[in-house]
């Protein structure tokens, strides 16, 4: 076991209530090398460094993908998470898409639960509106100047406790169209998740936000028509009694979308994954972003701010009707508060 560099958050100095959506050092992570065409033994540091070598396929080449999940404590006292077969499948298919040897979902799921048990203490106490945050890591490690996929990798994975992704919670906020800028380009990455699409982002999430947006609503790349993504989240509009969510070949799948449409249809909705032209959205009743940091994020209104139009989602500022059912059952469900109809949730504690 490596030693740490220095010493890790007390977690009784936690204001649990207060977290935001940053980062808190906890006392372990546990890591994976990939050598000679195998993965070897799961490994435990109390270290937050890492060692890359300046030549790394990771660092030059953007030989890199990650995961994003959660751990929640119920009312029980009983430590869950959700779906994490498929963050491994998302996982997996992102080191297909950048020629990385895959994580056998297993040891996927073996590393998740030991790295949220070696940190329990950690997972914020029921009814915070905090949880665990959960990220596993790809790095190629391989030193080498060529444009070549690496011979070596490392797999790792650390938690750290969060508050809300949007500081403002379940409550509606104002969304920017710039189309000046393309977060993914159609048969590109945008449909794995390696940190080249969210540097992408980074420039005109700034600017919206410095100009008092939450995210950026990105257009298709090709057309500038139709709806592709809320910055980190996925986008869905709600009228007439359906779900509708944008259909595309530069979307990263979202399992909390894929979730909340199976939730949409147990509440007798009708589901649509389809184009959604900009248009469309003087249609829609209500609107959110949805993803496993922000759950859902309700969307206020969405301004164009190249064609000068807005389009208003809440009338009242409030979230929408069904926003909130689907984000309370949701939630809901994480927690251990309904049942667990479609076997999503997984207890790594009693």
């Amino acid at each position: 076991m490596t030693k740490a560099n220095k010493p890790m958050e007390n977690k009784k100095d936690i204001d649990w209530s207060s977290l935001t959506f940053g980062y808190v050092p906890t006392n372990y992570n546990v890591r994976c090398y990939y050598r000679n065409g195998a993965w070897g033994e799961v490994e435990v540091s109390s270290s937050d460094m890492i060692s890359i070598p300046m030549a790394a396929t990771c660092l030059h080449y953007g030989q890199e993908a990650f995961e994003g999940m959660k751990a929640f404590r119920g009312k029980d006292g009983k430590i869950r998470i959700f779906r994490p077969e498929e963050n491994a499948k998302r996982l997996q298919s992102s080191s297909q898409g950048i020629m990385m040897p895959e994580v056998p979902t297993d040891l996927f799921i073996d590393m998740v639960e030991k790295a949220i048990l070696l940190n329990k203490e950690f997972v914020p106490p029921y009814g915070t509106g905090a949880s665990l945050y959960i990220r596993p890591l790809l790095l190629g490690l391989s030193q080498q100047v060529g444009v070549k996929p690496a011979g070596e990798y490392l797999f790792m994975i650390f938690v750290t406790p969060v508050g809300p992704y949007f500081k403002e919670g379940f409550k509606p906020t104002p969304m920017a169209i710039m189309r000046g800028y393309d977060r993914a380009a159609p048969l590109g990455t945008g449909t794995i998740k390696v940190g080249g699409n969210y540097a992408a982002s980074l420039k005109p999430g700034e600017i919206a936000h410095h100009e008092g947006y939450s995210a950026v609503l990105f257009l298709d790349a090709k057309h500038k028509e139709f709806i592709d993504e809320c910055g980190p989240a996925n986008f869905f509009g709600i009228k007439d009694n359906t779900y509708i969510t944008p259909k595309s070949t530069s979307i990263l799948p979202s399992i909390t979308n894929k979730s909340l449409m199976q939730i949409a249809e147990d509440l007798g909705m009708k589901v649509e994954r389809r184009e959604i032209h900009v248009d469309e959205l003087n249609t829609f009743e209500e609107a959110g972003a949805c993803g496993t940091a922000a759950v859902i994020s309700p969307i206020l209104r969405i301004d164009d701010l190249d064609e000068h139009k807005s389009y208003v989602l809440s009338k009242d500022g409030k979230p929408g009707v069904m926003s909130e059912k689907l984000y309370n059952k949701l939630r809901a469900i994480q927690y251990g508060e309904e049942p667990d109809t479609h076997n999503w949730v997984r207890i790594v504690e009693e």
